[in-house]
Order: structure tokens, then sequence, then C-alpha cells
């Protein structure tokens, strides 16, 4: 792990303490450097902010939900899935439970740095994350989910166009230009194939 840290000084609090902002990067499961900043407020109660689809842990609002949290002198966290932002990695299309992975070895980092983990939060496609990583390892109390599209078969043809299952048969692959990706058909199928329902009813009872 490296880390980079940096003060300022929080208006909220009336004691003129400082909140440290510290860049921590952390190692997935795939050997892949996942970046992230680490908002300590003094206390080890965190929470771990996921971004969505095609966006990172500095876009908004997840530095306003951070910012919210030390307003309340809780510690945050946010970070960079593989293959967006600073961290490693390629981007891909799907990956929902690859980056449920990602979350997983962000939350046994910070455990190991003797944090609490009162709650993860999802925007956009991370809420999505963070309902997938519950129903999984069942491991949080508290689970976030903004935004998160529920139909994951819904939303795909605006973005890829009509007739796409067609086409990436024939083809393997859709450029999508406007937003400079490559859908594959294998990352489309993880889309395809990863059951947010499904999900939810695995998640344990006590998890709010």
């Amino acid at each position: 792990m490296s880390e980079t840290r940096w003060n300022r000084s929080s208006n909220e609090r009336s004691d003129n303490s400082e909140i440290q902002h510290r860049r921590v990067v952390i190692e997935n499961s795939h050997g892949e450097k996942l970046v992230g900043v680490l908002h300590d407020t003094g206390s080890t109660e965190t929470v771990v902010i996921c971004h969505g689809f095609r966006s990172s842990k500095d876009r908004i609002p997840m530095p306003a939900i951070a910012n919210v949290f030390e307003k309340a002198m809780i510690s945050s966290f946010r970070f960079d899935f593989a293959g967006n932002g600073e961290s490693q990695g390629s981007f891909e299309y799907g990956n929902y439970r690859r980056e449920a992975e990602d979350l997983r070895s962000v939350l046994q980092h910070l455990r190991g740095e003797n944090r609490d983990i009162s709650a993860i939060i999802g925007h956009s496609k991370g809420g999505s994350v963070v309902l997938l990583y519950a129903a999984k390892y069942k491991d949080v109390h508290t689970v976030v989910n903004i935004s998160g599209r529920f139909f994951l078969e819904r939303g795909i043809e605006m973005r890829l166009g009509k007739d796409y299952l067609k086409r990436i048969k024939e083809n393997g692959f859709i450029d999508v230009r406007k937003f400079e990706y490559r859908v594959t058909e294998e990352s489309l199928m993880d889309r395809l194939t990863t059951n947010t329902h499904e999900a939810c009813l695995s998640i344990h009872e006590n998890c709010r």
C-alpha cells in the first residue's frame, strides 16, 4: 500500500481540528492497484462510497457524499474501480461481479487498518455493485443504493442501438463511439446474466 496525505481545515468543527484526506492504493484480487481517498475524521467508523458507470471517485456525487459524512464526523473512503479513474486495469462493460470483488478487497484492507465499516454506498452502477456485494458476503449492516438500475437488461438498446444482440453475435463486439469504449459479447453477457432481484433476495434480513 502506498499513501499520500494532506490536511484540510474543517469549517464545521468548533475545535478547529484538522480532517485528513489520504490517497490510498489497494491491490485487488487480480493484482491491480485501486486508488482511493480516505476522508479521515479521526473516527474509525467508515463508510465506503462506490461510483457509477464510466465515472470515478472524483466525480459528482462521490466527493459531496464524503463531505456530508465529514460534517457528521464519520470517516469515508471513495475509490476508483479497476479500469476507471486512477486505478489500474482495463475498462469493461458489465463487470458488476468483478467490481463487487474490488469492493471486497477495499473492505478487507480497511478492516485490516482496524476500521469499522458502517455502510457501503453505491451510485448508479455502484448501487447495483453494493447489492451484489451484500448478497454474497453478508458482512455489512447497511447498504445504500442510489439510483442503481434494477433490471439490467433495460437501457442497453439506448447505448448500443437496435439489434445489438444480433450485431454483437456477428462481429464479437460493438464500439460505442460517443462514449469511446468497446462492448464485447462476453462483457454484454456479464451484464445480462447479473440478476439484481435475485441478489436482493439473498441479502441478510438484518442488513438495512
